[in-house]
């Protein structure tokens, strides 16, 4: 996922920021899970299901997850949406249970009825999720899913991924892939919508899934040209047809290049802000086979949730590669003569080709994405792990379990197994919840946390963020 936000019914459309607040509308929603059982009969009852605030951010991967989670587990939802300061991340810093970051008169209210239950992705909702706490009338458990930046003490659960290599503790789960949207059920309503439109191309059908530029791998002109040619051996390979869609983090450069390099039959999709006929699950529900690019774990999780057959494309090359990498790894075997952190041929590439990009290019193809690729790369392989994320290690297990193969290496498994990571993250969650003979919610034990006060009344709207 670095992924951009989604809308609350399609992957890739428009930003959430500004999105009435559900409550406010009286349209607060009842998930049904479409992932069935997954925890224990009786973690609630009818007459008082667990209340959740679902809190959405700016990033599509982080959305995606807590928007599944929240699906999934079938409880009352109501998605909380926030617009942040410029100055937000100085103030977050210390990771305190405040609203200083927030702009207030254009986010959601949040006051009594106060939640059982918060869902929270990302590092701007972190003192979000810790004043609702503070602030509500009844004990209120914290869900964080990813990495938090505050101390893991802080939360009832955290929900977090391979990438981010948190350490074993009692309340934290490890998953291998993150949660997510993708169902059977979301797929076929999808793909039904588009039927009609993709009648005439031969199967079988291909997806690309394009992503964009990613910590250490950018995803440049000379990607997308790449991306174009080995898909079409693959179509060509099989005799079918590409379905491609790009993301909000792809680069206009990136789109031309790889939409001009196709030649099989297709139907390509550019990605459009606010675009209410988005075909990411559409595609997915369609197609046979997926290519998905590797810099967004939560899009490779997409792709091998369909179960199908997925195939992940290295969107870099020499020192720009995910795959066996030995100057990230800081290994003895690194080519030390070679300084330019991008092969030779992406520069001829964009010299045979005459392309540039004014806004992005400088001399010899090196523009900022590569500037701050490169950055990232040394923080890899010389700063602290707290700061960076290893997508490399989900890549791994994909291919390792059969469920993927790099693009170009074979064919991957026709019938993968399928993911279990959101069924083991509802079972977690609903045992929080477990019934005792005190509480129709249970009584599980809370983490200490100083955010933890008495409550001091039923009301508590956006108002001062201060404490």
């Amino acid at each position: 996922m670095g992924d951009d936000g989604i809308p609350v019914d399609r992957r890739w459309g428009a930003s959430l920021l500004n999105d009435p607040d559900p409550k406010e509308t009286g349209q607060t929603s009842v998930a049904k899970s479409a992932e069935g059982p997954a925890g224990p009969a009786g973690s609630e009852t009818e007459s008082r299901k667990p209340l959740v605030w679902l809190l959405m951010g700016n990033r599509a991967g982080d959305n995606s997850q807590v928007l599944g989670l929240g699906e999934a587990l079938g409880w009352p939802l109501v998605e909380k949406h926030f617009v942040h300061t410029p100055w937000e991340k100085l103030v977050n810093l210390p990771f305190g249970a405040h609203l200083l970051g927030v702009v207030r008169e254009r986010s959601s209210r949040l006051e009594a009825p106060w939640p059982d239950l918060v869902i929270s992705a990302g590092r701007k909702n972190e003192p979000i999720a810790r004043y609702i706490r503070k602030k509500a009338d009844r004990p209120v458990r914290l869900i964080h899913v990813g990495r938090p930046w505050a101390r893991l003490e802080t939360w009832d659960l955290v929900i977090t991924t391979p990438q981010y290599r948190l350490p074993d503790e009692p309340n934290v789960l490890h998953n291998d892939t993150p949660l997510h949207r993708v169902t059977r059920e979301r797929l076929d309503v999808a793909a039904e919508a588009w039927r009609e439109r993709v009648a005439h191309l031969p199967r079988p059908l291909i997806a690309i899934l394009a992503g964009g530029n990613s910590g250490p791998y950018p995803f440049d002109r000379a990607s997308g040209e790449r991306l174009a040619r080995e898909a079409d051996r693959l179509a060509e390979e099989f005799g079918g047809s590409i379905l491609a869609t790009t993301s909000a983090r792809t680069l206009d450069e990136t789109t031309d290049a790889l939409f001009s390099g196709i030649r099989s039959p297709s139907i390509l999709y550019r990605w459009k802000k606010d675009d209410p006929d988005n075909p990411f699950f559409a595609f997915l529900g369609l197609a046979d086979r997926v290519i998905v690019t590797a810099d967004s774990v939560s899009m490779m999780t997409e792709a091998c949730a369909t179960g199908r057959p997925v195939y992940l494309f290295d969107t870099g090359e020499g020192r720009t590669s995910m795959k066996d990498n030995p100057w990230l790894d800081g290994r003895s075997d690194v080519d030390r003569d070679s300084s330019d952190p991008l092969p030779s041929k992406h520069a001829d590439s964009n010299r045979a080709t005459g392309r540039s990009d004014a806004r992005t290019t400088g001399p010899r193809g090196f523009n900022r994405w590569h500037l701050k690729a490169h950055i990232y790369r040394a923080t890899m392989r010389l700063g602290p792990q707290r700061l960076t994320r290893d997508i490399r290690i989900v890549q791994k297990l994909l291919i390792d379990s059969k469920r993927a193969v790099w693009l170009g290496d074979g064919h991957p498994n026709e019938a993968p197994k399928p993911l279990e990571d959101m069924r083991r993250a509802v079972a977690r969650v609903r045992q929080l919840f477990e019934t005792d003979p005190v509480s129709d919610l249970g009584a599980a034990a809370l983490p200490k946390d100083p955010d933890r006060q008495p409550a001091s009344g039923g009301s508590g709207e956006v108002a001062s963020g201060r404490e």
